[in-house]
């Protein structure tokens, strides 16, 4: 870090930068320890400086869009954190374009706004756009590969900037070959979207019921993303809900789904069922959906309350507990460290093998911690 004159060089960027910047409070679930360096870049030129000049200088560094889908040592990060604070939204017709660090739920408003279908089942997942290709960002039935038309990135390797489309990026179940890796950084996200007004065709359930309607049928944009607000606060699955008094909901102080839904080669589906059957009762029925190429999707959070994690385990006066409303999500009660928080996921993912014979895997990026 010696090598290198961060104030300088955010100065000369048009960043801004502080020392020892407590990392916690820039992610959702609101745990981790302190950052020797943290540079906030506003604008993708800042954005594109930065990088390029600390992995010029071999400066560890570390790429913060909205803290969504993080969860960061207690011992922090002893390099740089470069936090991704550009925001331009553009609207072109049914064309897209975000900013890497736009507020995701602010494109979504956006989009609907103007009348345009496609990512409304997608409104209040927390985080920002330049996240959702990296994990493919989906919910009630939509995903971005969806709409996903290319995205801007800057090769790390290299410090060129180019654009990719979507079969590059490999995307699947809440993955895509960005995930784990940070050679790439995404800088922007460009979108087509439907202009007519109307949702893309509902597939899930849930939501085509609360909204009275069957499956494939095509909504009011706007009626849409109500009902799916609705549900996910329902769940705990908005960023910053408050409670009656005003105090913080702490279900809401999370990652959202801390775990993937598990997907099984059908060559062991049986051994699986047979495991639920033994444990929860012969008419027991895990959900299951097609996943494609010979394997079959499981829903996590109905293996994990059958293997005896229920919701807000393991209980009050616990600091990370399972979601009252969803166990699905790991939260922090207000006062957690990750030790507490991972050691919470280990139990629950310890459980559910043990039970079924089904392995869990964390959908968060791990930093300075390991499940």
């Amino acid at each position: 870090m010696h090598t290198l004159d961060l104030p300088g060089l955010a100065a000369d960027a048009g960043a801004g930068h502080a020392a020892g910047a407590a990392l916690a409070g820039l992610t959702t679930l609101r745990v981790g320890g302190p950052c020797a360096h943290l540079v906030t870049c506003a604008d993708t030129g800042a954005l594109v400086a930065v990088v390029r000049a600390l992995d010029a200088a071999g400066v560890r560094t570390l790429v913060l869009g909205g803290g969504s889908n993080l969860v960061i040592a207690d011992a922090g990060f002893d390099g740089a954190a470069v936090r991704v604070a550009t925001a331009g939204i553009d609207i072109d017709g049914t064309l897209v374009r975000a900013d890497a660090g736009a507020l995701w739920d602010d494109v979504v408003a956006r989009t609907v706004a103007a009348g345009l279908g496609g990512i409304e089942c997608l409104s209040g997942i927390p985080g920002s756009a330049g996240a959702t290709p990296v994990q493919n960002v989906g919910a009630y039935g939509a995903e971005v590969a969806d709409v996903l038309e290319r995205v801007e990135l800057l090769d790390r390797g290299t410090g060129e900037r180019h654009w990719v489309t979507p079969d590059a990026l490999e995307l699947g179940y809440r993955t895509s070959v960005l995930k784990h890796r940070d050679d790439a950084l995404v800088l922007t996200v460009e979108m087509r979207l439907r202009g007519d007004g109307l949702s893309a065709p509902l597939r899930y359930g849930e939501l085509a019921a609360r909204l009275g309607a069957e499956a494939g049928v095509r909504l009011p944009v706007d009626e849409v993303r109500r009902t799916v607000l609705g549900l996910r606060a329902g769940k705990g699955m908005v960023a910053d809900l408050r409670l009656d008094d005003g105090t913080p909901d702490h279900d809401s102080w999370s990652a959202g789904s801390f775990f993937t839904n598990p997907v099984v080669d059908d060559a062991r589906l049986p051994a699986v069922l047979e495991a639920v059957a033994a444990r929860v009762g012969a008419d027991a029925r895990v959900p299951q959906y097609p996943a494609g190429e010979g394997r079959t999707k499981l829903s996590a959070g109905w293996l994990i309350e059958r293997a005896g994690f229920g919701k807000g385990y393991p209980g009050a006066g616990a600091p990370a507990r399972l979601s009252t409303k969803h166990t699905l999500a790991l939260t922090n009660r207000g006062a957690a460290r990750t030790t507490e928080l991972l050691g919470l996921a280990r139990e629950v993912r310890d459980g559910v093998r043990e039970a079924f014979g089904v392995l869990l895997v964390p959908e968060p990026v791990l930093v300075g911690c390991e499940l």
